[in-house]
């Protein structure tokens, strides 16, 4: 490809991207899932010559677009939202066409420096004290992995890394019993083991760790000779939004040494709404926090700040620094390879320079908040329904519920036919979780482009496709 056909199909590319964007509500949200289909329309062999430009788009188009699930969709109301801004993808544009290799500071010198400020911009906006670090890394899993690694060489006087975990005392880590899966996973590849993370109990409203119970447990495991390590509370779990109270886990942390790393991959962006802090109070006393702004900011996948207060501590555990990877002649540059797993790093900071720039923390809190407040309305109006209940109230913008008919016998399986049967109807998109031992679904507002009138939407359908399974039951 010459310049010419570069600039032609680079034109091409985002006048499609324009395009699709637009007539996102005409599509359906989820695509029909037939297993095999796009699959089997591919060559088996890749070509031996290069084909034209014409027929790879044509492809594209007519094969691989229509078996997409619509992640930018406004009545994606499903998973967590990963909103692309325009503005965010035109930062990814830029980003692909100079294809940076950003692990160094002198490997590009202005994207670790844009990624300082940037990092910095997040901490005042969500309300973090001067004195927090952080780095963007590419989801809250590899954030989390970096925080028990952490946890865990902390633990062991840093000789973990050095010396394998079969010289040391048997490691505890304490989470909820509801936190996301990639905190077992970090457990896994840190080595610490699934067996040796502890699970606390949740309890009351909000569904958070129990404090008495935490503090037992470490107690317990003390003086049965294992030595704990640290513990990962939550903030808005993936489940149905539960949330523990992190001034309390931080106090009983304090107590016993305990290293305290915070999930808030969804809930965190919406700590730059000031009235929303509360559900982090005691945040500052944390070691370590992760929020994904792919989440809930509108920039692009994959952007994720995780932020610590003593950037020694994560640096002592990850950096490695052989002779091709020193910056000489130039003292105190940060190299962020040395804050991640990965050595390789994409230039993740500027389409969140972008976005915030483009958008403004006022435009994004009035965002937030109008998600918030339209999900809340959807909770009232289901509840107001004779045949649904409210399973977990709204934390934030996310609630579950379950359609309770006079006479179904098992809810679970209705519920279960009803989401099924939401997501191949194409209007909206939801996901079934469960909560007390009973399937729920799940609603969640996120995507930056829903109005009030996709929240009406999802009411009409959710009300419309269960009532038609009502009467589909009753005539078979």
């Amino acid at each position: 490809m010459n310049n010419d056909d570069f600039r032609s199909w680079s034109t091409k590319a985002a006048q499609w991207g324009v395009d699709y964007r637009e007539g996102l509500r005409e599509r359906p949200v989820r695509a029909p899932l037939v297993p095999g289909k796009v699959l089997n329309a591919l060559p088996s062999v890749p070509p031996e010559k290069g084909e034209p430009m014409e027929k790879i788009f044509a492809d594209f188009e007519n094969l691989i677009v229509p078996g997409m699930t619509h992640w930018q969709h406004p009545r994606f109301f499903a998973y967590f939202p990963a909103s692309a801004a325009p503005p965010s993808v035109i930062a990814e544009y830029l980003v692909a066409a100079m294809g940076a290799q950003c692990m160094l500071w002198q490997t590009s010198p202005a994207a670790t420096e844009l990624e300082i400020r940037m990092i910095d911009w997040l901490r005042q906006a969500i309300g973090l004290p001067q004195g927090f670090g952080g780095v963007i890394q590419d989801s809250a899993s590899s954030s989390t992995l970096a925080a028990v690694l952490t946890m865990r060489e902390r633990a062991l006087e840093w000789h973990g890394n050095a010396k394998g975990l079969a010289a040391n005392p048997q490691l505890r880590v304490y989470s909820s019993s509801l936190v996301h899966t990639s905190i077992d996973r970090a457990i896994w590849i840190s080595g610490i083991g699934q067996e040796n993370l502890v699970r606390i109990p949740a309890v009351g409203a909000l569904q958070s760790m129990d404090p008495a119970a935490l503090e037992a447990a470490i107690v317990a495991d003390k003086a049965a000779g294992f030595l704990p390590a640290g513990i990962v509370a939550c903030v808005g779990s993936t489940s149905v939004g539960s949330t523990d109270n992190i001034r309390a886990v931080c106090e009983i942390a304090k107590r016993h040494g305990l290293y305290v790393h915070v999930d808030a991959a969804w809930a965190g962006s919406a700590m730059i709404c000031p009235e929303f802090r509360h559900f982090w109070d005691g945040i500052e006393m944390a070691d370590s926090v992760v929020f994904n702004p792919h989440k809930w900011l509108s920039v692009q996948f994959d952007c994720s700040a995780h932020f610590v207060r003593n950037p020694e501590d994560l640096v002592r555990t990850l950096a490695i620094k052989p002779e091709y990877l020193k910056t000489h002649g130039h003292d105190g540059v940060v190299n962020f390879s040395e804050w991640s797993v990965q050595l390789g790093r994409r230039f993740r900071a500027l389409k969140l320079w972008f976005v915030l720039r483009a958008e403004g923390l006022e435009g994004l809190r009035t965002m937030i908040r109008n998600h918030v407040k339209w999900a809340e309305k959807l909770a009232r109006r289901l509840k107001a329904e004779p045949d649904f209940e409210i399973a977990s109230e709204p934390m934030l913008s996310l609630f579950s519920f379950r359609y309770t008919p006079r006479g179904a016998a098992d809810l679970d399986a209705l519920n279960l036919a009803l989401v099924n049967a939401i997501n191949d109807d194409g209007r909206i998109y939801l996901t079934q979780s469960t909560f007390e031992g009973k399937l729920v679904i799940r609603f969640q507002a996120g995507h930056s482009d829903m109005t009030e009138a996709d929240a009406d939407v999802a009411f009409d359908t959710i009300v419309e496709i269960a009532r038609s399974l009502a009467i589909e039951k009753k005539t078979a």
